[in-house]
């Protein structure tokens, strides 16, 4: 199956900018800025998007973190999108800015936890981010995964899934913070088909999260297909997205290392935005960027010291899917 290249596809400029509630871009996301960001050492030997972030004192790197994720939180508020922004004054929880690995939400009107490798990752999870969706917002029931953590069981959320909630396909890139028992579970549970795949790098080394690899929106995806590893499920993932009516975006492993994949497609108050890093936006094509645009803004900011950890936007924003309550 060949992607879409941008050269088939011709820009609309009629086309509209009202909301229109998409079942795939969330008008609402929880963002947690931390006060001690850090380089999580417990994630290293896995994470090799991780770098090295020596040349500034712990105290620079903590205050360019939380001025990163402050930019970021104005710039969507900015195009219409609720940041439910929490603050976290813990010392001892340096990846506290990836939200979307310790819980989801859901349509149904659930809350989903997850079970996480790191062990100072676990210390993320907040009763009081839980207790204020079920208060704000139509929360039916909530799954907790987290206690298979004893049993040296993982699944790490929107990181290790890339959910597609139009098509209710669950993305997986096989690896340890992926369990296909959890896995199994959750789209049983929630309704979807699991679609598991082996993905490396540039470099040959498997790739530790989905959503570094891909990214799922309304009317496009994108995808470095070179690093799903056999040819055929290659094709049966590129075919499977496009069977959805979207255009598929062929990133290549140089975009991927610079998180060209890591993006988030969200609900803004003038249509949807795509929100990613400015590194990641460097990244793409002018073809590239010109898909995209036809149906979503590309929102970017720039997160060179988040970056360090090993992820980018898409990890810091955990979407809510739910039904607000009556104000």
């Amino acid at each position: 199956m060949t992607p879409i290249s941008a050269a088939t596809l011709e820009r609309n400029p009629s086309r509209p900018t009202r909301r229109i509630r998409s079942l795939q871009a969330p008008p609402a996301v929880v963002m947690v800025r931390p006060r001690y960001f850090a380089i999580n050492q417990q994630t290293a030997a896995d994470n090799l998007f991780q770098a090295d972030g020596t040349s500034r004192t712990a105290d620079e790197i903590a205050s360019a973190a939380y001025a990163e994720a402050s930019a970021l939180t104005q710039a969507l508020r900015d195009h219409g999108v609720i940041v439910h922004l929490f603050e976290d004054e813990g010392r001892d929880r340096p990846d506290s800015v990836f939200p979307n690995n310790w819980f989801s939400t859901h349509t149904a009107g659930r809350i989903v936890t997850y079970p996480m490798y790191a062990e100072n990752r676990r210390r993320e999870r907040r009763t009081d981010v839980i207790d204020f969706l079920k208060k704000n917002y139509r929360v039916q029931d909530t799954i907790d995964y987290s206690g298979l953590e004893y049993d040296g069981l993982f699944l790490e959320g929107t990181g290790a899934m890339v959910l597609d909630h139009i098509g209710r396909v669950a993305y997986v890139a096989r690896s340890f913070r992926a369990d296909p028992v959890i896995l199994e579970r959750f789209c049983t549970h929630n309704g979807y088909e699991p679609m598991v795949f082996d993905a490396v790098d540039g470099y040959g080394e498997a790739i530790y999260h989905t959503n570094v690899l891909m990214c799922v929106g309304t009317e496009f995806a994108l995808v470095c297909l070179e690093g799903i590893a056999d040819p055929q499920r290659r094709n049966d993932i590129a075919s499977r997205l496009s069977d959805t009516g979207r255009s598929v975006i062929d990133l290549t492993q140089q975009q991927l290392l610079n998180f060209a994949g890591n993006a988030y497609e969200l609900s803004g108050s003038n249509g949807r935005v795509l929100a990613m890093s400015e590194r990641a936006r460097r990244a793409l094509t002018a073809e590239q960027i010109e898909v995209i645009e036809q149906s979503a803004k590309i929102v970017a900011v720039d997160i060179p010291t988040i970056e360090l950890a090993g992820g980018s936007v898409r990890c810091m924003l955990a979407g809510v899917h739910l039904d607000p309550r009556p104000s």
